[in-house]
Protein backbone atom coordinates (compact mmCIF):
# COMPACT_ATOMS: atom_id res chain seq x y z
CA UNK A 1 0.00 0.00 0.00
CA UNK A 2 1.39 3.38 -1.02
CA UNK A 3 0.40 6.21 1.37
CA UNK A 4 0.15 9.04 -1.18
CA UNK A 5 -2.27 9.67 -4.05
CA UNK A 6 -1.89 12.79 -6.18
CA UNK A 7 -5.02 12.55 -8.38
CA UNK A 8 -8.65 12.56 -7.24
CA UNK A 9 -11.85 14.23 -8.48
CA UNK A 10 -14.82 15.23 -6.33
CA UNK A 11 -18.46 15.99 -7.11
CA UNK A 12 -17.26 19.47 -8.06
CA UNK A 13 -16.33 17.80 -11.36
CA UNK A 14 -19.85 16.63 -12.06
CA UNK A 15 -18.83 13.42 -13.79
CA UNK A 16 -17.33 12.32 -10.44
CA UNK A 17 -19.30 10.98 -7.51
CA UNK A 18 -17.62 11.56 -4.13
CA UNK A 19 -17.24 14.40 -1.66
CA UNK A 20 -14.20 15.53 0.31
CA UNK A 21 -15.66 13.71 3.33
CA UNK A 22 -16.02 10.51 1.28
CA UNK A 23 -12.36 10.68 0.29
CA UNK A 24 -11.24 11.33 3.85
CA UNK A 25 -13.15 8.30 5.11
CA UNK A 26 -11.66 6.09 2.41
CA UNK A 27 -8.16 7.48 2.98
CA UNK A 28 -8.38 6.59 6.66
CA UNK A 29 -9.83 3.17 5.85
CA UNK A 30 -7.02 2.37 3.42
CA UNK A 31 -4.19 3.88 5.44
CA UNK A 32 -3.40 6.79 3.12
CA UNK A 33 -1.58 9.66 4.76
CA UNK A 34 -1.75 12.31 2.03
CA UNK A 35 -3.91 12.84 -1.04
CA UNK A 36 -4.61 15.66 -3.46
CA UNK A 37 -7.95 17.07 -4.57
CA UNK A 38 -7.45 17.74 -8.27
CA UNK A 39 -10.71 18.61 -9.94
CA UNK A 40 -10.69 19.48 -13.62
CA UNK A 41 -9.72 23.01 -14.62
CA UNK A 42 -12.45 25.50 -15.64
CA UNK A 43 -12.09 24.93 -19.40
CA UNK A 44 -13.64 21.46 -19.08
CA UNK A 45 -17.35 21.52 -19.88
CA UNK A 46 -18.55 20.27 -16.48
CA UNK A 47 -15.63 21.51 -14.38
CA UNK A 48 -16.05 23.68 -11.28
CA UNK A 49 -15.93 27.43 -11.59
CA UNK A 50 -12.60 29.26 -11.28
CA UNK A 51 -13.66 30.33 -7.77
CA UNK A 52 -13.74 26.70 -6.65
CA UNK A 53 -9.95 26.62 -6.80
CA UNK A 54 -9.51 30.10 -5.34
CA UNK A 55 -11.69 29.11 -2.36
CA UNK A 56 -9.83 25.88 -1.55
CA UNK A 57 -8.21 27.77 1.32
CA UNK A 58 -11.29 26.84 3.38
CA UNK A 59 -10.29 23.15 3.26
CA UNK A 60 -8.36 22.05 6.35
CA UNK A 61 -4.79 20.95 5.82
CA UNK A 62 -4.92 17.84 8.01
CA UNK A 63 -8.02 16.01 9.23
CA UNK A 64 -7.65 13.08 11.64
CA UNK A 65 -4.02 12.72 10.63
CA UNK A 66 -4.71 12.69 6.86
CA UNK A 67 -3.23 15.51 4.78
CA UNK A 68 -5.27 17.13 2.00
CA UNK A 69 -3.39 18.87 -0.79
CA UNK A 70 -5.19 21.66 -2.63
CA UNK A 71 -4.70 21.00 -6.31
CA UNK A 72 -6.03 21.05 -9.84
CA UNK A 73 -5.88 18.93 -12.95
CA UNK A 74 -5.55 21.79 -15.36
CA UNK A 75 -6.32 21.42 -19.05
CA UNK A 76 -3.62 22.03 -21.63
CA UNK A 77 -5.33 24.43 -24.01
CA UNK A 78 -2.92 24.93 -26.90
CA UNK A 79 0.18 23.76 -28.71
CA UNK A 80 1.98 26.50 -26.78
CA UNK A 81 1.31 24.56 -23.58
CA UNK A 82 -1.06 27.10 -22.01
CA UNK A 83 -3.26 25.87 -19.16
CA UNK A 84 -6.62 27.08 -17.84
CA UNK A 85 -5.40 28.40 -14.47
CA UNK A 86 -3.00 31.27 -14.13
CA UNK A 87 -1.13 33.99 -12.32
CA UNK A 88 -0.85 34.34 -8.57
CA UNK A 89 -3.71 31.88 -8.14
CA UNK A 90 -1.37 29.05 -9.16
CA UNK A 91 0.92 29.89 -6.27
CA UNK A 92 -1.95 29.30 -3.83
CA UNK A 93 -2.20 25.65 -4.87
CA UNK A 94 -0.10 22.88 -3.37
CA UNK A 95 0.12 20.80 -6.54
CA UNK A 96 -0.64 21.47 -10.21
CA UNK A 97 -1.40 18.61 -12.56
CA UNK A 98 -2.10 19.16 -16.26
CA UNK A 99 -3.14 16.91 -19.10
CA UNK A 100 -4.55 16.72 -22.58
CA UNK A 101 -8.32 16.25 -22.64
CA UNK A 102 -10.39 15.88 -25.80
CA UNK A 103 -13.13 18.42 -24.90
CA UNK A 104 -10.52 21.17 -24.49
CA UNK A 105 -7.76 20.43 -27.02
CA UNK A 106 -8.63 17.89 -29.68
CA UNK A 107 -6.05 15.21 -30.52
CA UNK A 108 -3.79 16.26 -33.37
CA UNK A 109 -0.68 14.96 -35.12
CA UNK A 110 2.34 13.70 -33.18
CA UNK A 111 4.29 16.93 -33.66
CA UNK A 112 1.49 19.13 -32.29
CA UNK A 113 0.69 16.85 -29.36
CA UNK A 114 4.37 16.67 -28.45
CA UNK A 115 4.77 20.45 -28.65
CA UNK A 116 1.78 20.95 -26.34
CA UNK A 117 3.29 18.68 -23.68
CA UNK A 118 6.89 19.87 -24.02
CA UNK A 119 5.86 23.54 -23.90
CA UNK A 120 3.65 22.89 -20.88
CA UNK A 121 6.50 21.10 -19.12
CA UNK A 122 8.87 23.96 -19.88
CA UNK A 123 6.45 26.64 -18.67
CA UNK A 124 7.34 26.09 -15.02
CA UNK A 125 3.65 26.11 -14.06
CA UNK A 126 2.97 22.39 -13.86
CA UNK A 127 4.28 19.75 -11.45
CA UNK A 128 2.82 16.61 -13.04
CA UNK A 129 1.74 15.68 -16.57
CA UNK A 130 -1.27 13.38 -16.32
CA UNK A 131 -1.82 10.26 -18.43
CA UNK A 132 0.89 10.98 -21.06
CA UNK A 133 0.39 7.46 -22.43
CA UNK A 134 -3.07 8.27 -23.79
CA UNK A 135 -3.29 6.52 -27.17
CA UNK A 136 -5.54 9.27 -28.57
CA UNK A 137 -2.59 11.68 -28.37
CA UNK A 138 0.44 10.18 -30.14
CA UNK A 139 3.65 11.85 -28.95
CA UNK A 140 7.39 11.71 -29.41
CA UNK A 141 7.95 9.89 -26.14
CA UNK A 142 11.69 10.56 -26.07
CA UNK A 143 11.14 14.31 -26.41
CA UNK A 144 8.49 14.43 -23.70
CA UNK A 145 10.39 12.30 -21.18
CA UNK A 146 13.65 14.20 -21.80
CA UNK A 147 11.84 17.49 -21.22
CA UNK A 148 10.28 16.15 -18.02
CA UNK A 149 13.71 15.10 -16.75
CA UNK A 150 15.24 18.47 -17.67
CA UNK A 151 12.56 20.54 -15.95
CA UNK A 152 11.95 18.19 -13.00
CA UNK A 153 8.31 17.61 -13.90
CA UNK A 154 6.81 14.26 -12.93
CA UNK A 155 5.05 11.99 -15.40
CA UNK A 156 2.00 10.12 -14.16
CA UNK A 157 1.34 6.44 -14.64
CA UNK A 158 -2.43 6.70 -14.43
CA UNK A 159 -4.17 3.68 -12.93
CA UNK A 160 -7.58 4.59 -14.33
CA UNK A 161 -6.18 4.48 -17.87
CA UNK A 162 -5.94 0.70 -17.62
CA UNK A 163 -9.40 0.22 -16.12
CA UNK A 164 -11.86 2.77 -17.46
CA UNK A 165 -10.97 5.84 -19.43
CA UNK A 166 -7.99 5.26 -21.73
CA UNK A 167 -7.91 1.53 -22.33
CA UNK A 168 -5.10 0.34 -24.54
CA UNK A 169 -2.55 2.66 -22.89
CA UNK A 170 -0.38 -0.13 -21.52
CA UNK A 171 2.19 -0.20 -24.33
CA UNK A 172 2.63 3.57 -24.34
CA UNK A 173 2.90 3.75 -20.55
CA UNK A 174 5.43 0.93 -20.48
CA UNK A 175 7.55 2.71 -23.08
CA UNK A 176 7.34 5.98 -21.12
CA UNK A 177 8.30 4.24 -17.87
CA UNK A 178 11.32 2.65 -19.56
CA UNK A 179 12.38 6.02 -20.93
CA UNK A 180 11.89 7.58 -17.50
CA UNK A 181 14.40 5.09 -16.14
CA UNK A 182 16.78 5.80 -19.03
CA UNK A 183 16.63 9.60 -18.68
CA UNK A 184 16.19 9.62 -14.87
CA UNK A 185 12.79 11.29 -15.10
CA UNK A 186 10.42 11.34 -12.17
CA UNK A 187 7.36 9.05 -12.17
CA UNK A 188 4.33 9.19 -9.91
CA UNK A 189 1.26 6.97 -9.75
CA UNK A 190 -2.20 8.50 -9.74
CA UNK A 191 -5.46 6.70 -9.15
CA UNK A 192 -7.39 9.37 -11.09
CA UNK A 193 -10.28 8.51 -8.80
CA UNK A 194 -13.74 9.69 -9.78
CA UNK A 195 -15.24 7.84 -6.82
CA UNK A 196 -13.64 7.46 -3.40
CA UNK A 197 -13.52 3.67 -3.48
CA UNK A 198 -10.57 3.73 -5.92
CA UNK A 199 -8.42 6.19 -3.95
CA UNK A 200 -4.92 4.78 -3.54
CA UNK A 201 -5.52 2.04 -6.09
CA UNK A 202 -2.29 1.57 -8.04
CA UNK A 203 -2.23 -2.14 -8.91
CA UNK A 204 -2.19 -1.73 -12.68
CA UNK A 205 0.21 1.22 -12.58
CA UNK A 206 2.60 -0.71 -10.42
CA UNK A 207 2.63 -3.64 -12.82
CA UNK A 208 3.72 -1.26 -15.61
CA UNK A 209 6.41 0.29 -13.42
CA UNK A 210 7.76 -3.09 -12.44
CA UNK A 211 7.73 -4.32 -16.04
CA UNK A 212 9.83 -1.27 -16.96
CA UNK A 213 12.21 -1.99 -14.08
CA UNK A 214 11.74 1.59 -12.88
CA UNK A 215 13.00 1.76 -9.28
CA UNK A 216 10.10 1.76 -6.85
CA UNK A 217 12.03 3.89 -4.38
CA UNK A 218 11.96 6.74 -6.91
CA UNK A 219 8.15 6.91 -6.95
CA UNK A 220 6.72 10.03 -5.32
CA UNK A 221 4.03 7.87 -3.73
CA UNK A 222 6.48 6.23 -1.31
CA UNK A 223 5.91 8.72 1.50
CA UNK A 224 4.38 12.13 2.14
CA UNK A 225 7.85 13.60 2.62
CA UNK A 226 9.03 12.31 -0.75
CA UNK A 227 6.19 14.12 -2.53
CA UNK A 228 6.44 17.22 -0.35
CA UNK A 229 10.19 17.48 -0.96
CA UNK A 230 9.58 17.30 -4.71
CA UNK A 231 6.90 20.01 -4.54
CA UNK A 232 9.13 22.20 -2.40
CA UNK A 233 11.96 21.82 -4.90
CA UNK A 234 9.53 22.97 -7.56
CA UNK A 235 8.93 26.18 -5.65
CA UNK A 236 5.69 25.59 -3.74
CA UNK A 237 5.61 27.67 -0.57
CA UNK A 238 2.28 26.50 0.85
CA UNK A 239 3.44 23.25 2.44
CA UNK A 240 4.83 24.18 5.86
CA UNK A 241 1.99 22.59 7.84
CA UNK A 242 2.48 19.30 6.00
CA UNK A 243 6.25 19.41 6.30
CA UNK A 244 6.05 19.90 10.06
CA UNK A 245 3.38 17.25 10.50
CA UNK A 246 5.05 14.51 8.47
CA UNK A 247 8.54 15.26 9.77
CA UNK A 248 7.43 14.40 13.31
Amino acid sequence: MYPVDIHAHTVASTHAYSTVHDYLAEAKNRGLQLFALTDHGPAMADAPHFWHFVNMTVIPRIVDGVGILRGIEANIKSVDGDIDFFGDYLAQLDIVLAGLHEPVLAPADCESNTAALVNCIGSGKVDVITHPGNTRYPIDQHAVVKAAAEYNVALEINNSSFLHSRKGSEANCLAIAKLAKLYDAQLVMGSDSHVAFTLGGFEQSLSIIDAADYPRDRLLNNSPMQLLTFLTQRGHQTLDVFLRHFAE
